[in-house]
């Protein structure tokens, strides 16, 4: 009988330990899911920003492309007269 009486505690702080480690378990597989969720939501926005940018063109954008426009006009422009004061066709 004095068994029995030892084991109780024992028993009940085993099953208690299990009940609460399953409130764990479910906590971790909730903050996973979350985890996971939210993780995928910014690699959308990402790809949603990248697709904005990709479309849209700042000022600077803007004014670096029609210099870049510019000065390989000027080369082409310095080649053709290279070529014509040697006689050539452009």
């Amino acid at each position: 009988m004095i068994r029995s009486f030892s084991r109780l505690p024992a028993l009940t702080a085993v099953l208690s330990a299990g009940l609460m480690l399953q409130g764990c378990l479910v906590g971790a597989a909730v903050g996973t899911t979350g985890a996971v969720i939210g993780g995928a939501a910014k690699a959308t926005g990402a790809v949603v920003g990248a697709g904005v940018d990709a479309v849209t063109t700042s000022d600077e954008e803007t004014r670096l492309r029609r210099e870049r426009e510019a000065r390989e006009e000027q080369r082409r422009q310095d080649r053709c007269e290279r070529r014509q004061r040697q006689g050539k066709r452009c």
